[in-house]
């Protein structure tokens, strides 16, 4: 399961260099300039990320100047520049940007494959109050029946994300109540515009047989949907790929697809199961916000950050890289490290010799200057006839040690 960061700053410095990357510095060249774009709407992700309004977000920023340094932040805006911010940022096509942006940078760090194996979708909704369940059974106690729904219509989006690293691909906002099946073709579409998709894990509520002729036929990928829309009956399904499904869908990576219901929790766990805004617009905006902001979340990681430091995302600005030492061996240091042991050398001491190069150059030194005979190459291998077997064994047995040793030290050394 992935893992979200839990400090405000990190986010903030995140989210400030998603914004350097995707948005201009200012909206006009005419505007006051005392802030950038790019730092509103950091301060957007920060609002979602600690769940509180444009209020208390400012007053946050004035309590803890810490985070305005974080993002060269010399004023603190007014609480209405943020909502005017987060209705010009906030737009279909600019947020559409955005989230593409995190998910390049998620690419950048090694999150995300340039080929998705498999995606999951699945349709969820918020809640458009904040009123407890509690005091909706409370209100309505004194009628007969206890009243459990409060609204008619209620905020929902379908998305679509990867089961490995639940980072979404595809966001379609709307209102429901409403079938789920409206939004398939719009979240399809939307993430192979961003990744090629390989195979597409949904629940029922996509189960047709036009929605499998679409993705298969014209869109190239696999789809995997139980075929359980219809009446109960003893029949199999109609259509060919539904009664394709019926019969084989349980060989398949199906049970992978409540990935999606896991990543719509962490939506309503991590930012709140009700949204704040009270229109359908400000509810689509708000839906963008909060996926960009998971993103955001996910990718600030120990194993990819030092610190606060942003180097590892210097190539991602265009940017030459800067050196980076890395805490955790790589696969090549692994594999030349985890080879047989020589001489019955434990593997901590087989890394300690493989990673100074004084020790290896030296043992091979004395092992090729054996006999006070020459050291080049050709003098080895003119003698090798007249080299008893066993020191023939020592020199071969030193050759391979140095070649562990240079791979050792190309996977320990600084990037």
């Amino acid at each position: 399961m992935s893992t979200t960061s839990k400090s405000p700053k990190a986010v903030l410095q995140v989210a400030y260099l998603v914004g350097l990357t995707t948005l201009r510095r200012y909206a006009h060249h005419n505007s006051p300039k005392k802030f950038t774009q790019p730092q509103l709407f950091a301060c957007l992700v920060l609002k979602e990320f600690l769940q509180l309004d444009y209020r208390k977000l400012s007053a946050l920023l004035v309590d803890v100047p810490d985070l305005c340094r974080v993002i060269d932040l010399l004023e603190v805006p007014h609480f209405t520049t943020f909502q005017k911010a987060a209705r010009r940022l906030l737009q279909f096509a600019q947020a559409e940007r955005l989230l593409d942006k995190t998910l390049r940078l998620a690419q950048v760090v090694g999150r995300l494959p340039a080929r998705i194996p498999l995606a999951a979708g699945d349709g969820t909704g918020w809640e458009s109050h904040h009123a407890s369940q509690y005091y909706v059974k409370r209100r309505a106690s004194c009628s007969k029946y206890w009243q459990k729904i409060t609204y008619k219509t209620f905020p929902k989006a379908g998305v679509l994300c990867d089961t490995a690293s639940h980072l979404i691909l595809a966001v379609v906002p709307e209102q429901g109540p409403g079938p789920d099946i409206k939004h398939f073709r719009p979240l399809l579409d939307q993430a192979l515009r961003r990744l090629p998709l390989e195979a597409l894990a949904l629940d029922a509520g996509y189960d047709a047989e036009h929605a499998h002729r679409y993705a298969r036929e014209e869109r190239r990928v696999r789809t995997l949907i139980p075929a359980k829309i219809g009446r109960r009956t003893d029949k199999p399904p109609s259509g060919y790929w539904r009664r394709k499904m019926s019969e084989r869908l349980h060989l398949t990576r199906y049970t992978q697809r409540w990935q999606a219901e896991t990543v719509n929790s962490m939506l309503k766990r991590l930012m709140g199961s009700a949204l704040r805004a009270r229109n359908y617009w400000t509810r689509c905006r708000e839906t963008f916000l909060r996926a960009i902001s998971l993103h955001v979340m996910i990718l600030k990681r120990r194993k990819v950050f030092y610190g606060a430091c942003q180097e590892p995302y210097l190539p991602f600005l265009g940017l030459p890289r800067g050196r980076m030492v890395v805490s955790s061996p790589s696969r090549r240091t692994a594999f030349s490290l985890h080879d047989s042991s020589p001489n019955g050398l434990p593997r901590w001491m087989l890394r300690r010799i493989a990673t100074s190069s004084a020790s290896v150059c030296g043992a091979l030194t004395n092992s090729t200057q054996f006999g006070r005979r020459g050291k080049g190459q050709a003098a080895n291998s003119a003698l090798s006839s007249a080299v008893p077997r066993c020191q023939r064994a020592r020199l071969l047995h030193c050759h391979c040690s140095a070649r562990r040793a240079k791979s050792a030290r190309n996977g320990f050394r600084s990037m």
